[in-house]
C-alpha cells in the first residue's frame, strides 16, 4: 500500500500497487499510408463538386492533420546487458538493441559523426539477437523472446518478413554465409534451425547433427570460409564444432581450470580467425581469451585480463592486421569503457604461428556494449573513441519529472532498477543510480489503484474512511491527479481506456474523454491553461484533451511503445516529457495548441487577452487564457519596470513558451548585441555558445577553475574528474584560447614535456630555451642520457660538459667540447620583433573572416543536426542578425523569429517583416483571421498584404465590408468601380488588386494570366516580371477559383504558380522538390486543356539541365559521374539569369524544423514527391491520405501556394 500526503489541501489520495505487465504489448494502431507518387487531381474531377466534400465556403483544411504537439528532443535507450548478440555493424552503420527496439546509427559523412537515424521497433517481448546480412548492407535479422524472427529493411526502416514460431527462443542468431537470403538461429538447448527467406526451397530445416547439446548454448558462429563449418559456446565453457564430411566435436574445450567440475564459466565471445581455417578466438567470463585449433582441438596460447576484475563482452578481429584481435571489457565493480588490443604474438607462440612485427593499427571499427547501457564505437587504428554515448534506459521507463528548483535537469525511472539524471539542454546523462534498487516505478510515489473506485481521504481526522468514493470506471484505476488550477477538479485515467474528470464539490462525474484504446496510463494537467489535459496510454500514444467539451485536440504517435509517464517543465509549462516502455524519454512542446496567445503578446494586446481567471478560461470555445503561476509572475515582474517593457515582455513570454534547447541563450546573445552590462549575465551564461568578444574571458576563466584542484587536497569527490583529468581538460581550454605558455605549464606539471616544449617557441624562443633548461635540469638530476639533446639544442655546452665529467665519461666529454669548439653547438637565436606592423592587421582582418567562416559551419552543423535555434546563436555570436534571423525562418521558429527581431530592431527588420508575412498567411483560418490581420498591421507599407488578406477571406458581404474597413480598404463595390477604372487606364496590377476584393474576384483571373502570358513569350523576362501578380492572383478566395466557370483560368493559374515555383526553388536550393514542381506542371499541362507558352519538352530540357549542373558540385569524385554538355550549361545559364535577388540574406537552402532528425515510431508515412520514407514531420494533403514531409511542405509553400494535389487550395503548414 501506498500513500501520497498533501499537507496544504489535507487531501489523500490511497492508491495500491498494479503488478507491472512488463512484457505485454500495447495496442497497435494504423494510420493511412499513401505510398503514391504525385497526383495531381483531373480537371473534370474538379467540376464535380462531390470530389471536393472536404471543402466548405468557410472551411479548407485538410482531413487528417499532422500532429500539432511538436517533439523537441529524445533521449535515447541505452544497449541491453543481458543478451549476447545485441549489437551488429556493417558499413558506415552500426545498430544495438534496448529491450524491445534496435536503434540504427549512421556516419554523416559531411561532419564525419554518427547520428541516429533509425529506432524500429516490431518485438513486443524482449529482444535477444540481432545480425546483419553480411551480402546486404540494407538488410539484418532480429529475433526476440516471443518466438519471432524478423528480417528488416535497414532504408525502408520496415520489417520485409517474419518468421512466428521459432519452436524455442532464440538465444543466438547468424547469416549463412554462403547463402545470401539464409538466416540461422538456435535456442539454448538447440537445435540449429536454418531460415530460408525466399526462393524455391524457403522454409525452416533443422541442422541434421547440432541438436540434444548437454548445456545451454550461449552463441554460435559460421566460419566465413569453410561452408558449413560452425561452432557453438556453451555456458559450462565448451565448444561444439561442427563441419561437413568431419567427425562432430560437442562439448570440447573447456578450460583446464574446469575440467572435472561443476562449475559453468560461459562463453562470452566467440570470433573465427578470418586468416586462417581453423583458429577460432573464445573468451570465457571468468577464464579470459584463448586461441584455438578447431583441426587438432588444442588450445594455442591464452591471453591474460588486464586486471583480474575484468570480462569479456565482445571480441573482434582487426581484418587487415593478422593475428590482431579487439576485445571489450567490464570491470565487476564499475562499468568502465575499456578497450584491449592484443596480439596472437604476445605470447610465446607455437612454430605454427608466424611471429607479427610491430606495426600500427589500421581504421577498423568494433562496436561495444557495456554493462550500464552505454555504447560505443572504437576506432582500432586512433585508438580512440569515434562514438561514446554513456548510459541510457535498457528498459521500461515508468516515470519522469523535472527537478522543481532547476528545471533544466530530469530524472527518470525505470524496470531497470536504476534512477538516471539528464540535462534536457545537450540531452545528455549526467548521473546514474548504481542500480541496485530493484524496478523503479516512481520517482515519488508508486502508482496504481487495484479496483474501480477513486477514493478520496481527509488527513486532519484520524478516520480511515474515505470522504468520497467517485464510481463510474468499468476496470481498475492507475492515476488520479488533482488540477492544478481548478479547486476541488481531478482527473482520474482507467485500464477501461478511458481518462474521467470528476467535480469534488459537486460529488460527480463531469466529462469522460473518450478516444485511447488501451489501458491510459500517465495523466498531467497543464499548469497555465486550466482545460488542457494530456494522457499517455498502452495504445502507444499520447492524447492532449480540451476537458471543457472533452474534445481530443491531438493525438502524438511517436512512441514505440506503452507511454507511462507525463510531466511538464516547471519554467517552461508547454514543454513535456514524456517516458515510455520504449526505453525513451521524449520532449515535446505544447506552443501549437494555444498560438493564438503568442500573437496576442506579439502584437500587445491587452492583459484581458493574455491572462485570465480560470472561470473566463473555461467558458467553452473561449480562447486560451493563461492563469498558471509563470505567468503571473511575469506580469508582475513587467509591472515593476520603468522602461523596455516591450522588450522584456517579448523575451520573458517567448522563453515560457519555447522548448528548451538554446532559447535562453539566444535571449542572452540579443541583450549583449543591445549593449546589457556583462554584469547582467546569467550564471550559466559561459556554457551555451557565447558572443566572441567574452569567449576568451569566459574559456581562460573556466581553465583557471579546473587549475584550481591543484591546491585541493581532496579532490571533487565521487564521480568528480581527476586531478589530472581537470588539469588536461584546463590545458586544452588555454591551447584552443591561444594561451600558450598557460598550456605549456600545466603539461609540464602532467609530466607531459614533449608537448610542452613542442608549442614553447610560439610563446617565445626564450621561453622555450628556459623550459629546455628547466627539462635539463630535471633529466640530469636523475642521471637520465635524454638530458644531451636538450643541453646541445639550448647550447649549454658547459653543463653538459660537466654532467659527462662528473659521471666519468671523459671521452664524452670531449666530444662535446670540440663539437662547440668548431662551432656546431650554438644557443638559438632570441631577436625582438616589432609587433605593430602592417602584416598584423593584415592577419587580424584574415583571421575576423576566418572565425565568421568557422561560426558559420558550426551554425550549419546545428542546423542539420535540427537545432535551428542554436544556430541562431552561432551567428549572432558574431553579430551576424541576417543569418540569425535566416536559420530561425529555415527552421520555422516564426513567433520566436518575430520576437527577436523586433527586439534587435533595426538591424533584423527586413526578415521579421518577411516573418510576420509568413505567421499571417498561418492564421488565415476561419477562426483568427483578425489575428493574421494584427500581425500584417505591424509591417509599415501594408496595403498590399492586407488586400491578399481580404481577398482570401471567405465572409458574406456584411463580413467583407467590415475586414475591408479595419485594413483601410475599399468597400466591395467600391472596389469593383476602382478595378474597371484601372483595367481601362491598363494599370494591370491595380485592376488585378482591386477586381479580387470585388463581389466578382474571378474578373482578376484572365486580366492577370494574360499579363504574365505575355512576359514569358518575350525571350528576356525575369522571373520578377510576373511573380508579383501570380502572388496576388494566388489570393483569389478558394470558392470562387474551383467553380466550373474558372476552370480554364485556375488550370492556367495552377501551371503557372507551379512554373514560377520550379525557379524560385531552384533559386533557394530548394533541391528536394524541384523535381516535383516540375513533375508537377508537366502533368497539369498533359492533363489540362491550356494555352500557356511552356512545352513540356522544354521543362524536362530545364530539369535535366539544373541536375546535370547541380549534381556535379557533389559528386564530382564519383567515377560514374557524367560531367554536364555545353548545351545543358547554356539553359542552366539561362535559367540563373531569370532568378530574381532574394530580399533576405541567408534564406538559401533547405528548410528543416526542430525535430526533423528525430526518429519516430509513428507508422511509416511514404512522401508522394519521392516515393520514399518521410523522415521527421510529415504533413498531410488535403486528400487526407498524401503526405509530404514538413519541410517540403514549408518549402513549397514558400514557392509555390497551391498544393501538390492540383486541386487550387492553398496550402498552409505554417
Amino acid at each position: 500500500m501506498c500513500t501520497c500526503w498533501t499537507i496544504q489541501k489535507s487531501v489523500l489520495i490511497m492508491r495500491q500497487r498494479e503488478q507491472h505487465k512488463h512484457l505485454q504489448g500495447g495496442c497497435a494502431r494504423s494510420l493511412t499510408r499513401s505510398p503514391v507518387w504525385l497526383c495531381v487531381c483531373e480537371g473534370e474531377r474538379i467540376k464535380d463538386m462531390e470530389s471536393l466534400c472536404w471543402f466548405s465556403k468557410y472551411h479548407n483544411e485538410p482531413k487528417v492533420k499532422m500532429s500539432q504537439v511538436k517533439q523537441v528532443g529524445l533521449l535515447a535507450a541505452g544497449c541491453q546487458p543481458w543478451n549476447k548478440d545485441v549489437c551488429a555493424a556493417s558499413g558506415d552503420r552500426f545498430a544495438y538493441c534496448a529491450t524491445l527496439a534496435i536503434y540504427v546509427y549512421q556516419l554523416d559523412h559531411r561532419y564525419n559523426e554518427f547520428k541516429l537515424r533509425a529506432i524500429m521497433s516490431e518485438h513486443k517481448k524482449t529482444i535477444t539477437a540481432i545480425s546483419w546480412c553480411p551480402h546486404n548492407p540494407e538488410v539484418f535479422a532480429s529475433a526476440s523472446a516471443d518466438n519471432l524472427l524478423i528480417i528488416w529493411n535497414v532504408a525502408e526502416q520496415k520489417a520485409i518478413a517474419r518468421l512466428d514460431n521459432t519452436k524455442g527462443i532464440p538465444a543466438s542468431l547468424s547469416w549463412c554465409w554462403n547463402a545470401g537470403d539464409s538466416v540461422a538461429f538456435v535456442s539454448h538447448r538447440g537445435p540449429l534451425y536454418i531460415w530460408t527467406i525466399s526462393g524455391p526451397d524457403s522454409g525452416v530445416t533443422v541442422h541434421k547433427e547440432a541438436h540434444s547439446f548437454l548445456s545451454d548454448i550461449c552463441l554460435f558462429r559460421w566460419h566465413p570460409l569453410k561452408k558449413g563449418k560452425v561452432v557453438f559456446g556453451h555456458t559450462d565453457g565448451s565448444l561444439s564444432i561442427f563441419q561437413p564430411g568431419s567427425k562432430n566435436q560437442k562439448h570440447v574445450l573447456r578450460p583446464e581450470s574446469l575440467e572435472g567440475t561443476d562449475e559453468e564459466d560461459p562463453v562470452t565471445a566467440l570470433e573465427w580467425d578470418p586468416l586462417s581455417t581453423d583458429y577460432l578466438l573464445v573468451a570465457n567470463m571468468h577464464n579470459g581469451i584463448r586461441l584455438l585449433d578447431s583441426e587438432s582441438l588444442s588450445c594455442i596460447t591464452t591471453f591474460s585480463f588486464p586486471s583480474a576484475a575484468a570480462s569479456v563482452q565482445c571480441l573482434a578481429w582487426v581484418p587487415s592486421a593478422p593475428g590482431m584481435f579487439i576485445t571489450g571489457a567490464f570491470s565487476s565493480n564499475s562499468p568502465s569503457k575499456n578497450h584491449y588490443t592484443s596480439s596472437t604474438s604476445e605470447a610465446v607462440p607455437p612454430p605454427t604461428l608466424s611471429q607479427n612485427q610491430a606495426f600500427s593499427l589500421p581504421p577498423g571499427h568494433a562496436v561495444c556494449c557495456f554493462m550500464d547501457g552505454g555504447v560505443g564505437l572504437y576506432d582500432m587504428g586512433a585508438k580512440k573513441w569515434d562514438f561514446l554515448r554513456d548510459l541510457g534506459h535498457v528498459e521500461t521507463i515508468f516515470d519522469c519529472k523535472f527537478k522543481p528548483d532547476d528545471p533544466n535537469i530530469l530524472a527518470t525511472a525505470s524496470f531497470d532498477g536504476t534512477i538516471k539524471v539528464w540535462d534536457i539542454n545537450t540531452l545528455t546523462a549526467v548521473y546514474t543510480s548504481p542500480g541496485n534498487e530493484g524496478v523503479v516505478y516512481s520517482l515519488s510515489w508508486a502508482p496504481g489503484c487495484e479496483d474501480k473506485n477513486v477514493r478520496v481521504y481527509y488527513l486532519a481526522t484520524s478516520s480511515d474512511q474515505p470522504l468520497k468514493v467517485f464510481t463510474g470506471h468499468t476496470a481498475k484505476v492507475f492515476h488520479v491527479r488533482w488540477s492544478p488550477l481548478r479547486e476541488g477538479i481531478l482527473c482520474s485515467g482507467s485500464d477501461d481506456g478511458t481518462v474521467r474528470i470528476w467535480d469534488y464539490t459537486q460529488d460527480a462525474c463531469i466529462n469522460v474523454l473518450s478516444g485511447h484504446t488501451a489501458p491510459v496510463r500517465g495523466l498531467m494537467w497543464n499548469t497555465e491553461v486550466p482545460y488542457l489535459l494530456t494522457s499517455g496510454s498502452w495504445d502507444y500514444t499520447i492524447r492532449v484533451w480540451d476537458t471543457r467539451d472533452g474534445t481530443c485536440l491531438d493525438t502524438v504517435y511517436d512512441h514505440g511503445a506503452d507511454v507511462y509517464g507525463l510531466t511538464c517543465h516547471p519554467s517552461r509549462p508547454f514543454t513535456m516529457a514524456s517516458c515510455s516502455r520504449d526505453s525513451t524519454v521524449r520532449l515535446w512542446s505544447l506552443t501549437p495548441l494555444i498560438a493564438p496567445l503568442a500573437v496576442n503578446i506579439l502584437t500587445d494586446h491587452s492583459w484581458d487577452d493574455i491572462i485570465g481567471n480560470t472561470d473566463r478560461a473555461m467558458v467553452p470555445g473561449a480562447p486560451p487564457l493563461l492563469c498558471g503561476k509563470v505567468s503571473r509572475d511575469i506580469k508582475q515582474e513587467l509591472d515593476k519596470l520603468s522602461s523596455d517593457v516591450r522588450m522584456k515582455k517579448l523575451r520573458w513570454f517567448s522563453e515560457c513558451f519555447s522548448p528548451p534547447g538554446g532559447s535562453h541563450n539566444l535571449w542572452d546573445l540579443v541583450a549583449v548585441i543591445n549593449g546589457q552590462d556583462d554584469s547582467l549575465l546569467p550564471q550559466n551564461y559561459g556554457q551555451g555558445i557565447m558572443h566572441m568578444k567574452h569567449l576568451v574571458r569566459f574559456k581562460t576563466s573556466e581553465a583557471q577553475e579546473l587549475t584550481i584542484v591543484k591546491m585541493s587536497k581532496f579532490g571533487g569527490g565521487i564521480g568528480a574528474p581527476s586531478k589530472e583529468e581537470r588539469l588536461k581538460n584546463a590545458a586544452e581550454i588555454h591551447i584552443r584560447l591561444g594561451q600558450i605558455q598557460r598550456y605549456c605549464e600545466l603539461m609540464v606539471e602532467l609530466g607531459e614535456w614533449e608537448k610542452a616544449l613542442s608549442v614553447a617557441p610560439g610563446v617565445s624562443m626564450k621561453y622555450w630555451k628556459k623550459l629546455m633548461q628547466r627539462r635539463a635540469d630535471q633529466l640530469m638530476q636523475e642521471g637520465n642520457d635524454d638530458v644531451i639533446p636538450y643541453c646541445i639544442a639550448t647550447g649549454e655546452v658547459k653543463k653538459l660538459v660537466n654532467f659527462f665529467t662528473s659521471r666519468g665519461q671523459l671521452k664524452e666529454a670531449v666530444l662535446v667540447a670540440q663539437g662547440a669548439c668548431e662551432g656546431n653547438i650554438h644557443g638559438p637565436q632570441i631577436t625582438s620583433i616589432n609587433h605593430a606592423t602592417n602584416s598584423d592587421n593584415d592577419n587580424i582582418e584574415k583571421y575576423c573572416g576566418m572565425l565568421h567562416r568557422v561560426c558559420k559551419e558550426l551554425a550549419e552543423w546545428y542546423f542539420q543536426d535540427g537545432r535551428a535555434v542554436l544556430a541562431a546563436c552561432c551567428h549572432l555570436a558574431v553579430d551576424n542578425t541576417e543569418l540569425a534571423m535566416a536559420s530561425l525562418i529555415r527552421g520555422n521558429e516564426l513567433e520566436l523569429a518575430v520576437c527577436v527581431g523586433t527586439v534587435l530592431g533595426e538591424s533584423a527588420s527586413k526578415a521579421t517583416h518577411y516573418v510576420l508575412e509568413l505567421l499571417a498567411r498561418k492564421y488565415m483560418t476561419t477562426a483568427t483571421w483578425d489575428l493574421a490581420a494584427r500581425l500584417l498591421q505591424m509591417i509599415p507599407d501594408n496595403e498590399i498584404l492586407l488586400a491578399k488578406l481580404c481577398a482570401f477571406y471567405p465572409g458574406s458581404s456584411a463580413e467583407i465590408n467590415d475586414l475591408h474597413e479595419k485594413c483601410g480598404l475599399p468597400s466591395l463595390e467600391e472596389c469593383k468601380e476602382l478595378a474597371e477604372n484601372a483595367h481601362a487606364e491598363g494599370e494591370i496590377f491595380q485592376a488585378v488588386k482591386y477586381y479580387l476584393l470585388s463581389p466578382e474576384p474571378e474578373k482578376a483571373l484572365p486580366i492577370g494570366i494574360t499579363c504574365v502570358k505575355e512576359q514569358l513569350s518575350s525571350p528576356d523576362w525575369a522571373v520578377d516580371s510576373v511573380y508579383h501578380i501570380l502572388d496576388l492572383l494566388s489570393y483569389i478566395r478558394t470558392d470562387r477559383l474551383i467553380l466550373p466557370k474558372c476552370s480554364e483560368d485556375r488550370n492556367e493559374l495552377l501551371i503557372l504558380c507551379g512554373y514560377i515555383g520550379a525557379l524560385l526553388s531552384i533559386g533557394r536550393q530548394y533541391s528536394s522538390i524541384v523535381p516535383a514542381l516540375y513533375e508537377y506542371t508537366s502533368q497539369l499541362l498533359k492533363r489540362r486543356d491550356v494555352a500557356v507558352p511552356l512545352q513540356i519538352e522544354q521543362l524536362s530540357v530545364e530539369l535535366e539541365a539544373w541536375r546535370a549542373c547541380t549534381q556535379s558540385l557533389k559528386v564530382a569524385d564519383d567515377t560514374s559521374y557524367a560531367p554536364p554538355s555545353e548545351a545543358q550549361k547554356t539553359e542552366y545559364s539561362q535559367l540563373l539569369s531569370r532568378m530574381r535577388d532574394e530580399p533576405i540574406k541567408g534564406l538559401e537552402g533547405p528548410d528543416y524544423v526542430t525535430g526533423s532528425n528525430l526518429p519516430s515510431h509513428s507508422d511509416v508515412q511514404i512522401s508522394c514527391f519521392t516515393g520514399l520514407r518521410i523522415q521527421g514531420p510529415a504533413f498531410f494533403l488535403e486528400d487526407g491520405k498524401s503526405a509530404i514531409s514538413l519541410n517540403d511542405a514549408l518549402m513549397w509553400a514558400k514557392v509555390n501556394p497551391f498544393s501538390p494535389l492540383g486541386t487550387g487550395i492553398r496550402l498552409n503548414p505554417f
